[in-house]
């Protein structure tokens, strides 16, 4: 190992060393350029600010919209309802399991997996096959 050979460690680097001549690539102005705002001391701006002209995230149009409805509702599937204890399910039911949260007031079940026991159902909304599963596995839905 000879003394030009020495390397810094990879992932550290020298922080600049800004203002110590003209020698060193960053005296007099310290790489900041020449005027402006971004040239002085506490010359900042905030992200996405251009100078006073109507920034570009309020010139685009607004889009989308997220129901509220989706806060108070869940869905849950056929295997899940199958794996409960009780042969008798309702929206308290699927609470008191831990397979709902509590705010939800309106539950609806999907056709995922199997239904393998009767079950009857009381206040939850079904999809078509949902619905098909539990009456064929001998179960039933009340409204």
């Amino acid at each position: 190992m000879k003394l030009n050979d020495i390397t810094a460690s990879k992932g550290r680097y020298n922080s600049k060393r800004v203002g110590r001549g003209i020698g060193s690539g960053l005296g007099k102005s310290c790489g900041r350029g020449h005027k402006g705002q971004k040239s002085r001391s506490g010359g900042f701006h905030k992200l996405g600010f251009e100078g006073g002209q109507m920034p570009l995230q309020r010139r685009l149009p607004k889009f989308g919209f997220s129901s509220r409805v989706s806060i108070i509702s869940d869905t849950i599937t056929l295997t899940e309802l199958t794996s409960l204890d009780t042969n008798e399910v309702d929206i308290l039911t699927l609470k008191n399991a831990g397979l709902i949260r509590k705010n939800i007031q309106r539950v609806k079940v999907i056709k995922s997996g199997e239904c393998k026991k009767a079950v009857t159902v009381k206040g939850i909304d079904f999809t078509k096959g949902a619905m098909e599963a539990v009456s064929n596995s001998g179960g039933k839905v009340e409204e």
